[in-house]
């Protein structure tokens, strides 16, 4: 087994996306609650500054209880996240907060924890889980939203090519005050469309996360 927790005990043979230099996003098991616990204690003042739920995530059985709803989510073809590892170590988490099946519409969330920022992985790791939105689930439009201040996230979108489509005021409540949301959104024709010109926004929360 390798890395510190022994990352294929909490990844089996589910679901994985390749995100280039040895990144991938994978189904994370409810075994890997401890890890995923201790990344956020790791990280919890540099997470709580836009991360909402932080306060909430007390213990490893939190962060098991949310890998329970991830995995029942995933089933049943709902939103859900996205384990993002490095090598051999766990990193962070990119997910979809639903899918509007009838509208072809997702949004993503996703957080890294700070030993992981400022190197690329997060704009990889999203890279790969807008393709596939796009390629296997058949949306027609990918949103992010990030707080204003929050600019280490918006750098994610804006990276990867997404259309800056404005700004909803006060529109979450982090903690004791309202914080406005910037809002981008890229179009699977867009999407397609760079990809066939070979434009590629960046190499390499909900609401945050790094770059």
């Amino acid at each position: 087994m390798k890395g510190e927790f022994g990352w294929m005990r909490w990844f089996g043979g589910g679901l994985e996306l390749e995100a280039g230099a040895g990144r991938m996003l994978r189904l994370p098991e409810v075994s890997a609650a401890a890890a995923v616990f201790a990344e956020i204690e790791r990280s919890r003042a540099h997470l709580r500054a836009w991360m909402p739920w932080l306060d909430r995530t007390r213990t490893a059985r939190d962060t098991r209880r949310f890998l329970e709803a991830n995995a029942a989510a995933y089933r049943k073809g709902g939103g859900f996240s996205f384990a993002v590892l490095e090598g051999d170590r766990f990193a962070g988490m990119v997910g979809f907060h639903g899918f509007d099946a009838a509208n072809r519409v997702t949004s993503l969330g996703y957080w890294l924890g700070q030993a992981f920022c400022g190197r690329g992985l997060m704009t990889a790791a999203a890279r790969a889980a807008v393709r596939y939105a796009f390629e296997q689930r058949r949306m027609n439009r990918v949103v992010v939203r990030c707080a204003t201040g929050n600019t280490s996230s918006r750098r994610v979108p804006e990276r990867l090519g997404f259309v800056h489509e404005g700004t909803h005021r006060e529109a979450e409540w982090l903690y004791d005050h309202f914080v406005d949301l910037e809002v981008y959104a890229m179009l699977r024709r867009e999407w397609a469309g760079d990809r066939a010109q070979g434009v590629d926004g960046g190499t390499a929360g909900m609401h945050s996360g790094c770059k």
